[in-house]
């Protein structure tokens, strides 16, 4: 089994208006949107493109579909990888693996999405297993992303920035936080969610201080339960 059996083939189209972000966060994706739209320009002034971006912060807070979103705008394909299902013993081989990913996204001039970066980009010493291995493949890393072209894009997910290698995260052009959703941004996701539903089914508790995520979750289990409790009163009443 080689790197390319983990590429998670995810056909979901994503807009850019499906996502809710912050203001601000809003606002950097969209730049750098733009400047991969007019990257000829920018590079006509000797203007670097950000090409290079890590999307950091709690889990379940958009990270992915942002990925997917920019993507979608771009007209680029996405290579998609979740790095915790692929770091195994044999560390040396995932780096040669990886080295090819990247490769394939240079060709293709792709958006390659690394989730879970921090599953390969620990700090060199900080595990005891495989240490030098570890070391080699940071380094591996280190030379993989300094040489990634500005016409493909490279966007990395983590939950736990700080124990990412302090070398691997000077090479972020842009970083993107995270936080956990405002109420007002919750009670828009709400809104969204419910909408595709009954009028009758759209009276649920709302909880807040959860990531969109959870929120989802929370709002189809009480949804279908509503639902549930529909089915089985029309059976019951049906066979009276």
């Amino acid at each position: 089994m080689n790197i390319f059996d983990f590429i998670i083939h995810d056909r979901e189209k994503v807009e850019l208006d499906d996502i809710l972000l912050d203001e601000d966060n809003r606002q950097q994706v969209q730049q750098l949107i733009k400047e991969h739209t007019y990257v000829g320009e920018l590079l006509q002034y000797g203007l670097p493109v950000n090409h290079k971006v890590l999307l950091h912060g709690s889990s379940g807070c958009g990270k992915t579909m942002t990925a997917k979103a920019i993507a979608q705008a771009l007209g680029k394909n996405i290579l998609i990888l979740n790095l915790s299902n692929i770091v195994s013993a044999r560390i040396g081989e995932t780096s040669q693996n990886i080295k090819q990913v990247f490769d394939k996204a240079a060709r293709e001039k792709a958006v390659l999405f690394l989730d879970e970066f921090d599953q390969i980009g620990k700090a060199r010493g900080n595990d005891d297993k495989d240490v030098g291995e570890m070391r080699r493949l940071v380094n591996t890393l280190i030379q993989l992303i300094d040489y990634f072209p500005n016409d493909a894009l490279l966007i990395c997910a983590t939950n736990h920035p700080e124990i990412i290698d302090t070398a691997l995260l000077r090479r972020f052009q842009l970083r993107i936080r995270f936080a956990m959703p405002s109420k007002e941004l919750l009670d828009s996701y709400y809104d969204t969610l419910l909408t595709r539903f009954p009028e009758e089914l759209r009276e649920v508790t709302r909880v807040y201080n959860i990531s969109f995520a959870e929120a989802k979750d929370h709002t189809h289990t009480q949804v279908k339960a509503a639902l549930l409790r529909r089915l089985e009163t029309a059976r019951q009443y049906a066979n009276n």
